[in-house]
């Protein structure tokens, strides 16, 4: 893990709002391309990266690579900027926050009120004034790389990775980039040592945020599924801390967390629990009466059903600029996954009995 944290921080710091992923996905399959046999990039945004393609049977790691943000919806004649919540934003987020519009070289800082979307102070004397400076100055700020915003312009609110004591990392963009980071993870293992059957996709997905029918995941699953009946999922969750008494209690650093029930496979489920004690990887176990929130809901139920397995990192005050994660959770994730793949055989059966 330590060789590749640079890689983590740069993944968290490409901003990439739902809708807006380009960035953070070319970031991503660059470093991918290292070590897969096969990379690429769908209609949807979603990009893949393969081990063993044409092996059996197929698994796929899936972590969505999208993360909250904002989008400028109205300029008004005063120069401010009106933003709607790209995802589900806690507006205490907003208090004394930088926003950073993309592309780059234009932040502004908010005007303190309790409505939403928040209105930006762009700098402007009014919007003709604006419009006009855009069109002096665009020339030359293209030059440069940046360029003043517009109306649809995507943002996120300007923060950086942090590492703190105890292999805590402090980020925005945790929720769940870290998902598609673990999917790497796993794939530069299997790379190391090869899976002798599975064919393996490692998945950075789109849209999360905005779609809980499955966008990019869906699309990813469903598309793979057309050249093989028998496809499994694993996917990266975020975990927030909340009352123990509805999601159990996972602290920071105290291993994966595995979802049991709802859109689980009961088959996956055992197997990853087997994986997890064969290797000594600390885990924890959440109910799942209902729904995951995550992608995993759209997944099992795709085709004619997928085989589908949970695998989440406690993760401290999600959604926000500042949420948290141990570095050790994430090394255990990317060994678990890995593992899993390395026990699937031809003809192996995941219908429950």
């Amino acid at each position: 893990m330590t060789n590749t944290v640079g890689f983590l921080k740069q993944l968290l710091d490409t901003a990439g709002p739902s809708g807006f992923e380009l960035a953070p996905g070319r970031t991503w399959r660059d470093e991918v391309a290292k070590f897969a046999d096969d990379v690429r990039v769908d209609v949807h945004g979603n990009s893949v990266a393969a081990l063993n393609g044409k092996g059996k049977p197929r698994l796929m790691f899936a972590g969505h690579i999208d993360e909250i943000g904002i989008q400028i919806t109205h300029i008004d004649e005063d120069g401010f900027l009106y933003f709607s919540g790209i995802g589900g934003w806690d507006s205490r987020c907003w208090s004394g926050s930088v926003s950073d519009p993309q592309p780059r070289g234009s932040g502004a800082r908010r005007r303190r009120e309790e409505s939403d979307p928040p209105a930006e102070e762009g700098g402007a004397g009014s919007r003709d004034e604006g419009d006009r400076f855009v069109d002096r100055h665009r020339r030359r700020e293209s030059r440069r790389g940046c360029r003043r915003v517009r109306i649809g312009d995507p943002g996120v609110l300007d923060s950086r990775v942090e590492e703190y004591p105890n292999g805590r990392i402090v980020s925005r963009s945790l929720d769940n980039r870290i998902g598609a980071y673990v999917a790497a993870e796993a794939l530069r293992r299997l790379a190391t040592k090869p899976p002798k059957h599975a064919a393996v996709f490692a998945v950075a997905s789109t849209r999360e945020e905005i779609a809980w029918t499955g966008s990019g995941a869906r699309t990813s699953a469903v598309g793979s599924s057309r050249t093989s009946r028998s496809w499994w999922t694993s996917r990266m969750r975020r975990l927030p801390r909340r009352r123990q008494e509805a999601l159990g209690d996972h602290k920071l650093g105290g291993g994966v967390v595995l979802s049991r029930g709802s859109s689980v496979s009961p088959v996956v489920f055992d197997l990853l629990v087997e994986c997890a004690d064969q290797a000594k990887i600390a885990y924890t176990i959440q109910a799942a009466p209902r729904d995951t929130g995550t992608d995993a809901d759209a997944i099992y139920n795709a085709m004619r059903g997928i085989a589908t397995g949970l695998v989440s990192v406690p993760n401290r005050y999600m959604h926000s600029p500042n949420e948290m994660v141990a570095l050790a959770d994430l090394d255990r994730a990317a060994d678990l996954l890995a593992a899993f793949a390395r026990r699937l055989e031809p003809g192996m059966d995941f219908i429950p009995r």
